[in-house]
């Protein structure tokens, strides 16, 4: 629960990364967060989740924090944050190196940071407080031979940097008179990093992303948008594995004062399916080439659960962390996630909407596509065993298992979806069958999901809440947005789920009580289907209002609290950017066709 008189901090962080390094950086040059060696490792620095104890690495000016300007470099995860004090000013870049090599990337397990006086004479102190494990490990810095070496937790940080290392160990102060470098690498490099060697690596880093972001298919509509949206999901794609995190954080609370606190660090199957469409909307395809093999993996590898550990560990037990305040302090602080043991029953239709739209793109060659049958087939058949059965559903509940339209039109894309891929494959005996079943799971979400008394698809068959999830059934194919039926589910959330111009998931009980806070990517679903109803003018008006809710660095949360606008939930959320994406990416086609704007010059 939040302290009392507990000042809530912004989440105006910028987030910086390669593929094996999350961290966030605050535009007073705390970096707030960051887990080592991978996305979901115990955390080095966690201020974000206890201001005293938690950990940080930041700049003082005179021993005071200050605020400065931050932005990215133009197209990349580089910042660039401007700062002005009494004594002069000075700009910190801040990155993780991902510099080009032939086909592909170093990624090292490090964070660099660039610091250049610009004017006068600053003096700083440098606040180097590791904090291992989750500040449950005593850390013991000492100075090594190249640089201040961080025992603790049975791993070693080495801080590389051309400042005295005595300044760093006894936050002495010093007037900035030349560009100093800091890289934290987990472990020893081979090489210890000089001034030059660290600004190749920035210049080389700022090339690889602008590289990057040029290879990007752009919508005309909310481009730079949905470019910091990309660049924000490539952030969430683990290099090594393919798998793909739903967030960069732990426990920042959904809404203040609640136990609503979880840990996103994880691949959720679900996210990474919706994170991979994006980016093949945005022609970017690696990241669903990797996560391809990830999810056959673990379709292989047991009974399929909901979420999975960056190496597709299976076992994420729930544990809280009394030691740290939370949030705000708003606890519990949690790791693990006791939702890779629930039961969701729409996981194999995102699975195989997923492997289906990547085995029918032209643009990739499969070495051997059928290696992925199996995987489709064992899909298909679980979600046909488990269609009619109760599940927790697309929003985790812990204790409310009920037949969920959600849940049972993913189904049906199961089994649509796997027919597809089946007669791809000369299966037209298990299309048929498959065909024939998805027929009657249509059937079932229109007929028992949809109240004619009340105007709208419900949140489970034959119930009477709605639910924004419903939003995505013509995205789907189950019915047309111009259904009327769908129209009126549509009219009938804005008036029943809107508060403050944003989209709440439901509005009944859960397993906390009431939600509050509006769950960003549903307003985002909401503009979507408005466009695709043809109410293009209404589609922009809420895409617009939603977007200016993104923090000072273009980047999303997980939730939005209506009254106040605050960003809430973990952060940056995956899925909130895909959300933007998709709207985007369909305001912006259909905006195009409506115009008659057939190429960039008509």
């Amino acid at each position: 629960m939040t302290g009392s008189g507990t000042e809530v901090p912004e989440l105006d962080h910028a987030a910086i990364g390669n593929g094996r390094v999350i961290a966030l950086v605050s535009p007073s040059s705390a970096i707030d967060w960051l887990c080592l060696p991978r996305f979901d490792s115990p955390s080095v620095f966690a201020r974000l989740l206890d201001r005293e104890h938690g950990g940080t690495f930041r700049f003082l000016a005179r021993d005071a924090e200050f605020e400065g300007a931050c932005a990215y470099v133009p197209n990349t995860n580089v910042v660039r944050t401007e700062f002005h004090t009494a004594d002069g000013t000075f700009e910190v870049f801040d990155f993780a190196p991902r510099l080009p090599r032939d086909l592909d990337f170093d990624v090292p397990i490090e964070i660099v940071r660039l610091v250049v006086p610009t004017a006068g004479s600053p003096v700083l102190t440098v606040d180097f407080d590791p904090k291992p494990d989750y500040a449950r490990a005593h850390a013991e810095c000492v100075l090594g031979t190249d640089g201040i070496e961080v025992h603790g937790a049975d791993q070693l940080l080495v801080l590389y940097t051309n400042l005295p290392g005595p300044y760093v160990l006894e936050h002495r102060p010093f007037v900035l008179a030349e560009p100093l470098y800091f890289v934290l690498s987990h472990g020893r490099r081979d090489r210890a990093p000089t001034l030059a060697s660290v600004r190749h690596d920035l210049d080389a880093t700022i090339a690889g992303w602008r590289a990057w972001a040029k290879t990007c298919a752009l919508p005309m509509f909310a481009a730079a948008e949905v470019l910091r949206s990309a660049l924000c999901l490539k952030l969430h794609a683990c290099h090594d594995t393919g798998a793909i995190i739903a967030a960069a954080t732990t426990s920042i609370p959904e809404a203040l004062g609640t136990e609503r606190t979880w840990d996103y660090r994880y691949c959720w199957l679900r996210d990474a399916a919706f994170v991979v469409e994006a980016l093949r909307r945005l022609s970017q395809l690696s990241e669903g080439e990797r996560l391809m093999r990830f999810l056959r993996d673990v379709v292989e590898s047991g009974p399929l659960q909901p979420l999975y550990g960056l190496a597709g560990e299976r076992e994420l037990p729930e544990q809280v962390l009394g030691h740290l305040a939370g949030f705000a302090g708003n606890g519990p602080v949690r790791i693990g996630n006791a939702a890779a043991l629930q039961v969701q029953n729409d996981l194999m239709g995102e699975i195989i909407l997923c492997l289906e739209t990547m085995l029918s793109d032209p643009r990739i060659v499969h070495e051997d596509p059928r290696s992925f049958f199996p995987a489709v087939r064992k899909l298909v058949e679980q979600a046909l065993a488990v269609a009619r059965e109760p599940d927790t559903g697309i929003w985790e509940y812990r204790a409310q298992l009920r037949p969920y339209t959600f849940s049972r039109a993913m189904c049906w894309a199961a089994a649509h979806r796997g027919a597809v891929i089946a007669r791809r494959f000369g299966e037209v005996e298990l299309a048929r069958r498959w065909d024939h079943e998805a027929g009657l799971l249509r059937a079932e979400v229109l007929e028992q999901g949809y109240n004619a008394e009340l105007g709208f698809f419900t949140q489970a068959l034959g119930g009477r809440n709605p639910d924004a999830s419903n939003l995505l059934l013509p995205s789907l194919g189950l019915l047309d947005a111009r259904d009327q039926r769908f129209v009126s589910t549509v009219d009938a959330y804005a008036e029943r789920l809107v508060v403050n111009g944003m989209m709440l998931r439901y509005r009944h009980d859960d397993d906390f009580g009431k939600t509050t806070s509006a769950f960003t990517i549903c307003s985002f679903w909401w503009a979507e289907a408005l466009a695709m109803m043809g109410r293009l003018d209404d589609a922009i008006e809420v895409f617009q209002r939603v977007v200016s809710h993104q923090n000072p660095l273009g980047l999303f949360s997980e939730d939005v609290d209506p009254s106040s606008g605050r960003l809430l939930g973990n952060f940056p959320q995956a899925y909130t950017h895909v959300g933007l994406v998709h709207a985007a990416m369909t305001i912006g086609e259909l905006l195009d066709a409506r115009d008659g704007r057939v190429r960039a010059w008509t």
